[in-house]
């Protein structure tokens, strides 16, 4: 009989989990406080306590071939980027073809998870659930927490003065769901991020004036790229990112901006780069520049103060009769049902090796999937995260030693340190850990043994390593190759191109131009050597 692994949480991490563990021969019970999987996903016309909520309007940021199970492609039919209500029915789909959903048990809280008094020899688990009112404890010998960063909302009233005299009203993004109570009024969006951009533009088409006030800007870029392709299918490559890690930073800089089709730098915008790097995390908004140049939106500053009615900017300027301000500032993480030294082990700060592995406990049996965020899509690193997890877990992989780990932990945030600008905008200190994609891959999937030779291929498959290399770093990438491979692996990175024409392809046309690795790349070097014989002449 396999190891007793609690899941806590059916959405996208959690049934990438309960299928790891199917993988290595555990036995998953996942504990779903709602009725439905699909976590974050999952839309409710209303927010509930404990669950993550977003609104009507959501789409993904990420296109299908980004974000996808490794292993399970979107229908071709599908569009690139989708509607919450679309994503859901794929999520769907997933737990069935998989036989997933009989390893959950819906409408089930978990209120305590505590170390077992035998923890030190047998690393297991007391797991205390709630149903219809009544309470069970069951041991477990290890535990996936997926219940995600999106549930407790970050709401900095401290943060702005008057704000308690206001007499207008005040949410939260998360409680945000359509603007149709929000017609005729005026409105102050607080935060310019992903949430904070979609509310500003959708509440500027039925709202008399809609205004964001932002700390610090932000990089602003359209999804849609270089001839008409996804932009996360043309710039998340493993070339781009070795360029973007090997060059200087100036270079590496100038070769981000040039790939942008959508950026502005503009100080009446509020979109500057943060310590003059263009590395900061960006907003994905098609819309909103349009929108400001129409007028329905505006940028100021961060708040001063607030009035009974207006809000004061930090550049003097006042925006007054103001009837509703929404705060899209973020989330915290936090687990009640588990104590908090676990996870915040040291200076009230997350340390967890690789952003999933508390380093300090006596037996490797608890594991965090879905905390790490990238600027990649979630499901591929939760999969990745879920497989090593497993793999931990039944013994067939091992973690470094603690000092190894704990070291680890001080290079990312020493790192983190020097390079606050990566960090997303929000009020207070971020509690999430972010991290550069392709790397972090790589890392998690060097550990199982996953991660693609590319030397290999190309001694081996030159045509699957170009496309690999070269190509967009599609979750397939990393079921090519190791335990857990897939067969249809490398038939999937051959035809992705395929499945990201056809749902734009309405009427009959030519063959549609693929990008062309090659020459973007002589394009793209074209520039440091210039650079370079500049330099040369004149030294």
């Amino acid at each position: 009989m396999g190891k007793r692994v609690a899941i806590v949480g059916a959405g996208v991490s959690g049934l990438a989990s309960i299928r790891c563990c199917l993988e290595e021969g555990l036995e998953p019970t996942c504990f779903e406080r709602s009725n439905d999987i699909g976590g974050l996903w999952k839309f409710l016309d209303h927010a509930e306590e404990g669950r993550a909520s977003i609104y009507q309007s959501v789409f993904t940021n990420s296109s299908k071939e980004m974000m996808c199970f490794p292993d399970f492609p979107y229908p071709d039919d599908y569009p690139n980027y989708m509607h919450h209500s679309k994503l859901q029915e794929y999520i769907k789909t997933f737990a069935q073809k998989k036989n997933l959903l009989r390893y959950i048990q819906f409408e089930t809280l978990v209120s305590s998870i505590k170390k077992c008094p035998s923890f030190l020899v047998t690393g297991q688990w007391e797991v205390v659930s709630e149903k219809d009112g009544k309470q069970e404890s069951t041991i477990f010998d290890a535990i996936m927490i997926c219940s995600g960063h999106h549930v407790y909302p970050n709401l900095p009233t401290d943060s702005f003065p008057g704000l308690h005299q206001f007499q207008g009203h005040y949410l939260h993004s998360r409680d945000y769901k359509d603007p149709d109570a929000f017609k005729g009024k005026r409105v102050l969006v607080i935060g310019l991020g992903n949430s904070g951009s979609d509310i500003a533009v959708e509440l500027s088409r039925l709202a008399t004036q809609v205004v964001i006030s932002t700390r610090s800007g932000s990089w602003v870029m359209s999804r849609v790229w270089d001839d008409g392709y996804p932009w996360d299918m043309v710039y998340v490559t493993r070339f781009a990112s070795f360029l973007r890690n090997a060059l200087p930073s100036f270079v590496s800089d100038w070769l981000y901006v040039k790939k942008m089709n959508t950026w502005f730098k503009h100080e009446n915008f509020g979109l500057m780069p943060l310590n003059g790097s263009l590395r900061k995390e960006p907003v994905f908004n098609d819309e909103l520049p349009s929108r400001i140049l129409c007028g329905t939106v505006s940028i100021k500053p961060n708040v001063k103060e607030f009035t009974e009615t207006s809000a004061v900017f930090e550049d003097g300027t006042v925006f007054e009769a103001i009837d509703s301000i929404i705060f899209a500032t973020g989330y915290d993480y936090a687990y009640p049902f588990l104590d908090d030294s676990i996870i915040k082990s040291r200076n009230n700060e997350v340390t967890l090796f690789k952003g999933i592995f508390p380093p300090l406990m006596e037996k490797p049996t608890l594991a965090v999937i879905g905390l790490v965020q990238s600027l990649g899509a979630a499901i591929p690193t939760a999969d990745l995260q879920a497989r090593w997890a497993a793999k931990v877990f039944a013994n067939s992989c091992t973690l470094p030693t603690t000092n190894e780990m704990m070291d680890d932990i001080d290079e990312k945030m020493g790192k983190k340190l020097k390079c606050m600008f990566f960090s997303f905008l929000r009020f207070g200190q971020s509690q999430t850990l972010q991290t550069d994609y392709i790397t972090y891959m790589d890392e998690l999937g060097s550990f199982i043994g996953a991660k693609p030779n590319i030397p290999w291929l190309f001694l081996t498959d030159p045509q699957l390593a170009l496309e690999v290399y070269f190509g967009p770093c599609s979750p397939y990438q990393f079921r090519l190759m190791g335990p857990g491979k897939w067969d249809g692996a490398r038939n999937a990175i051959l035809t992705q191109w395929d499945r990201t024409v056809k749902p734009t392809r309405m009427r009959a046309v030519g063959k549609a131009q693929r990008p062309q690795h090659f020459y973007n790349l002589l394009r793209i070097l074209s520039f440091p050597v210039l650079l370079l014989a500049v330099w040369l002449t004149f030294y």
